[in-house]
């Protein structure tokens, strides 16, 4: 090539790579739960290691990794590979908008990848001419993002998840300068959009298709591959689950007498404010495994819960309980198919429910373990720091007058569930269980009562009802006042626990605006039951 040529194909250099490594990757769960998926072995070569080499290989050698989550196992890339590593600390609580806002400032003629993708042949040049999304054809349906395209170029007109027979998205993307400068601007115009945080880029894209042109580059449907789920990385690898260094799988086996090739079929469980979970099966079996979620040990005794556990299998409350390991937390359950929503309007089902609590709360068995409701708000609190927002400091002095009140009531404890609520009643043709016992422990009865109601949109008469047919009997002032009383004491817990879910990373969503308002509400109501 001559130095004009040179010279013309210029503007046309891939000047470097991103590749983005930040995220839970929770869809091969459980092995994610251990470590990131781009860190994997497959068929001898550790995903993101495969990736750069070939990058490399194809004459790129600025590259950057942005990593989150488990952040740490992914330093080692700088001597090894020669990469740059960027952090991305808000990989928990947005979407991969924030990746790409962490590298805004070096995007441009640059391949955007993601690092748990497998190249069976390598897909990078140094030179490409304009933007473009990797592509395979997807025969019959699918659920991911498929393309529609125009002219000799390919260009994306269209872009839709689901479809069937069509051409989707998989691998790697290219920005040229015009489209990285553009999203770039576009990215910052919305970025404290609370709307933008849970967005893909590629949801940004689709939303200024006309303003971000880009075309699809077309592969064999062989050659690029992303794993879903854990069964589709041992389709891919048969010595994957064989080879793969983890506890969990570990753990399964040891309790469940199997060897790793007999489990399969996971699936993650998306339920869950505080754990990671995921289905499986082993003999036709399913079951699930439960991964205690991030800070939940400061918060969270595992011995108790794993007491409680016994307990409740023993009574007939929770039969899905197989074992828990009482000093880490991870737990395996048998997972019932069938079940329906737990209907806090439905008279059968709050009926049952509160025959549970009352099963548990006659039982007679004595924990060595307590959970105060109060206490443990104003440790949470302490984890918090200091917290200044409107009516906080209201809300702190009503529940310390209302605890006064039920502390002076005497009420002898009993074991309880403390985590009584509608996600933690399975419904099924069998009846009810009650699972997830980890605030499990000593308590004051009402606890129960007044988590069942805080997470319900119980008004005072529906609350009162709920209370009756919890005693089996119109209750007596007294027993009312000390219920709602609870009810606002439990919902102000919750309500600061969900402010230190948020302070890690972990938002529960509109649970933190439903327990403000019964804490403000049913504390109000309990303070006139008392003083009035």
């Amino acid at each position: 090539m001559t130095p004009k040529g040179v010279c013309a194909l210029e503007p046309y250099r891939v000047r470097n790579a991103v590749i983005m490594a930040a995220g839970l990757s929770s869809r091969v769960a459980p092995i994610s739960y251990e470590r990131p998926k781009g860190v994997l072995k497959v068929r001898g070569e550790v995903l993101i290691e495969r990736q750069i080499r070939q990058l490399q290989e194809a004459g790129i050698h600025d590259i950057t990794v942005v990593v989150g989550y488990r952040k740490e196992e992914f330093f080692y890339l700088e001597d090894a590979l020669g990469v740059k590593i960027v952090m991305n600390d808000d990989y928990a609580s947005r979407n991969n908008n924030s990746t790409i806002k962490k590298v805004e400032d070096i995007l441009g003629n640059t391949y955007v990848c993601s690092s748990d993708n497998y190249f069976m042949e390598n897909p990078f040049s140094d030179y490409v001419y304009d933007a473009y999304y990797a592509s395979v054809f997807q025969e019959g349906p699918t659920d991911e993002l498929c393309f529609t395209t125009r002219g000799r170029n390919e260009t994306i007109v269209g872009a839709e998840y689901g479809g069937a027979d069509a051409w989707i998205a998989l691998g790697h993307t290219y920005w040229d300068k015009p489209f990285a400068s553009r999203f770039c601007e576009l990215l910052d115009s919305i970025y404290d959009n609370a709307a933008t945080a849970g967005k893909l880029w590629e949801d940004i894209w689709i939303e200024h298709l006309d303003e971000l042109p880009m075309r699809i580059r077309k592969y064999p449907a062989d050659v690029i591959w992303e794993f879903d789920s854990l069964d589709e990385l041992r389709s891919f690898d048969p010595y994957f689950i064989e080879n793969v260094d983890s506890s969990i799988l570990d753990n399964i086996c040891a309790v469940l007498d199997c060897r790793r090739e007999d489990i399969s079929h996971f699936v993650p469980v998306k339920q869950g404010l505080t754990n990671l979970s995921v289905r499986f099966q082993v003999g036709g079996v399913s079951y699930v495994y439960r991964h205690p979620g991030v800070g939940t040990e400061k918060i969270i005794s595992r011995e108790s819960e794993a007491f409680s556990q016994g307990v409740a299998k023993e009574l007939g409350i929770d039969r899905t309980f197989v074992y828990e390991d009482a000093t880490t937390g991870w737990k395996i359950s048998r997972f019932i198919e069938g079940c329906v929503p737990f209907d806090y309007h439905n008279k059968e089902h709050v009926a049952a429910a509160m025959e549970i609590a009352r099963k548990l709360h006659t039982s007679g068995v004595t924990s060595p373990w307590t959970f105060d409701v109060y206490h443990n708000t104003t440790e949470i609190i302490d984890l918090l720091g200091k917290v200044v927002f409107g009516d906080f400091e209201l809300l702190l002095a009503r529940a310390t007058r209302l605890n006064d009140f039920v502390r002076a009531d005497a009420v002898a404890p009993v074991l309880c569930h403390n985590d009584f609520y509608e996600p933690n009643f399975l419904v099924h043709e069998r009846g009810i269980d009650l699972i997830d016992w980890e605030y499990s422990a000593m308590s004051d009865y009402a606890s129960d009562l007044g988590t069942f109601v805080c997470c319900s949109d119980y008004d005072i008469p529906q609350t009162e009802r709920v209370i009756a047919e919890y005693f089996q009997h119109e209750p007596t002032r007294e027993e009312l006042r000390h219920c709602m009383a609870y009810v606002a004491l439990c919902a102000f817990y919750w309500f600061v626990w969900a402010l230190y879910k948020d302070k890690t990373g972990h938002p529960v969503g509109e649970w933190l605006h439903l327990w403000y308002r019964a804490a403000k509400s049913f504390g109000a109501y309990a303070l006139e039951l008392y003083e009035g």
